[in-house]
Formats: C-alpha cells, sequence, structure tokens
C-alpha cells in the first residue's frame, strides 16, 4: 500500500496535479455557460466527461512534456529533481502514461458528442506539440497558453455541440493570463537557455523587455474580463470575482523584478492559482444565482 501511494505521489507530481487549477476553473466556466442555455440544464454525465477530459489532456500534455523535455531537465539543476531524471519514473513508463492519457481523453471527448470528438486529436496535437515549440521560437509561451485556453471552449462544446462567443473571450482570456504568467515562470530559466539554445521571451530579450511583454498580455486579459463581463450581462458576483483577479495580476507584477526572483513560484503558482479559482467560481456562481 506505502509502495502504491508513493508511485501515485510520483505520478500526480510529474503531470503537476495541483496545477490544475490554472484550467479547470474556466473549463467549468464554459461548462455552465453551455448548461444554462435555453434549451440545456446540469447532466452530471456531460459534467463528469467534461472533468474527465481536462484530466487526461493535461495529465497528456504534462507527461509528454517531460519526457519530451529529460534532456534539458537533466541539465537543468533546477529540474534535475523532477521525477524522470532523477529516476522516479521511467521513460518507458511515462510514455505509456501519456499513451494511456491521450487514449482516454479521446474516448472521454467521444463518449459527449460528434463535434468534441472530432476536435479531440486536434487538441491533443496543440497540448502535446508545445513540449517541442521552444526549441525553435519564442512564442512558445503563446502556444502554452493556446493549450490551456481550449478548456472553456472545449466545455463549451461538450454541452451543445456548437461554437458560441462568450466561451471564445473566456479562451482568450486564459490564453493571455496563462502567457503571461509563464513568461514571469521562465526568467528564472533564461541563462539556461541561451546557453542550451532553447527559445523564450526572456531569453532573447532582457528581463525589462520580457517582463514587459507579461504585463501587456496581462493588459490584455483585463479588457477581455471586461468584455465578458458586458458580453455575459454579468452580476455583481461576477464582478467582485473579476475585481480580484485583476488585484491578482497587478500584485504578481508588483512582487517579480529583474532584479529579484525570490518570489516567481509565490507569483506563478500562489497567485494565479487563487487568481482563477476566484475568478472561475465567480463565473459559475454568477450564473446560477444571477
Amino acid at each position: 500500500m506505502k509502495k502504491l501511494l508513493g508511485r501515485t505521489h510520483d505520478y500526480l507530481s510529474l503531470v503537476r496535479f495541483s496545477h490544475t487549477v490554472f484550467a479547470m476553473p474556466f473549463a467549468l466556466a464554459g461548462y455552465f455557460i453551455g448548461a444554462t442555455e435555453p434549451g440545456y440544464g446540469f447532466s452530471l454525465k456531460t459534467f463528469m466527461l467534461v472533468l474527465a477530459c481536462m484530466v487526461f489532456a493535461r495529465s497528456a500534455a504534462m507527461g509528454f512534456n517531460r519526457w519530451a523535455d529529460v534532456r534539458f531537465d537533466s541539465l537543468n539543476p533546477r529540474t534535475a529533481v523532477r521525477e524522470i531524471p532523477s529516476g522516479k519514473i521511467t521513460l518507458r513508463h511515462a510514455l505509456v502514461f501519456v499513451i494511456a492519457s491521450s487514449v482516454l481523453f479521446i474516448v472521454s471527448a467521444g463518449l459527449l458528442n460528434r463535434m468534441t470528438l472530432i476536435l479531440s486529436p486536434v487538441a491533443l496535437v496543440i497540448v502535446l506539440g508545445y513540449s517541442y515549440t521552444k526549441r525553435f521560437t519564442p512564442l512558445c509561451h503563446l502556444v502554452l497558453g493556446l493549450g490551456l485556453s481550449l478548456s472553456p471552449i472545449g466545455a463549451y462544446i461538450a454541452v451543445t455541440g456548437s461554437f458560441a462567443l462568450l466561451p471564445v473571450i473566456y479562451s482568450f482570456i486564459v490564453l493571455t493570463w496563462v502567457s503571461g504568467f509563464d513568461i514571469i515562470y521562465s526568467i528564472q530559466d533564461d541563462q539556461f537557455d541561451r546557453e542550451t539554445g532553447l527559445y523564450s521571451i526572456p531569453a532573447v530579450m532582457s528581463r525589462d523587455k520580457a517582463l514587459a511583454v507579461s504585463i501587456a498580455l496581462h493588459l490584455v486579459s483585463v479588457v477581455l474580463v471586461v468584455v465578458a463581463g458586458f458580453t455575459g450581462d454579468a452580476g455583481f458576483i461576477y464582478w467582485t470575482g473579476a475585481a480580484i483577479f485583476i488585484v491578482m495580476l497587478i500584485y504578481q507584477h508588483l512582487i517579480v523584478r529583474p532584479d529579484d526572483l525570490s518570489r516567481v513560484n509565490m507569483a506563478f503558482g500562489t497567485t494565479n492559482g487563487i487568481a482563477g479559482v476566484i475568478f472561475g467560481l465567480a463565473v459559475v456562481l454568477d450564473l446560477l444565482l444571477l
């Protein structure tokens, strides 16, 4: 039993399960936007399948990222302790995990509707393909954001089988938000990226400029949050959550400076985790209660 718990912990750590808070709240927002549309309603089966798609897609993406980047992770002192470089999980087992997660994602999507089944391979190409983008473009942060941005529109399609403007706006919020904070996170590896020929915005420009790009992306996020509120005719619960989300965006830029990266993890994980959960919860409660 102890060994099983240890292996489970290793795999949860491999996929950084705690980071699910970045995309899951927006997937729930997309689901409830669809479920509150005229002619639709809450379905436990659909809800559970949406959660399954989120978990399996993210597990496949993170597992593949660790598998594909093992050579670089082994060279970087910050990442050498990860599960594959440290030997806790073998390359073969990691690849089996990725394949299994990918298959389960497609099966879960297929049980929702035809549209989600058709789009599931496209989603996989994006979330898995991100792992190689750092090898040839500093725009890798945007590809990561794109991968996570599929959650709200994907969840909406799971309910309705169609596209709509509001969940697309939420997808763009996720894209710019995630891309912005990923730039902050990657600053701590800027020197390593240059030395190993990897690309990132901090690696190809100064830290000052990289943080400026991050700020610009988060400003777009703020504008889109306001646009989403007016488009969805949101109430005070939404606007309260939106205000907290915006304050958390501002806060992370106040605590990270080019010459002081001591609070990067707080900005990346804690601050954005709180922001995502509160905002996503506010969206859902506003839809259900007002």
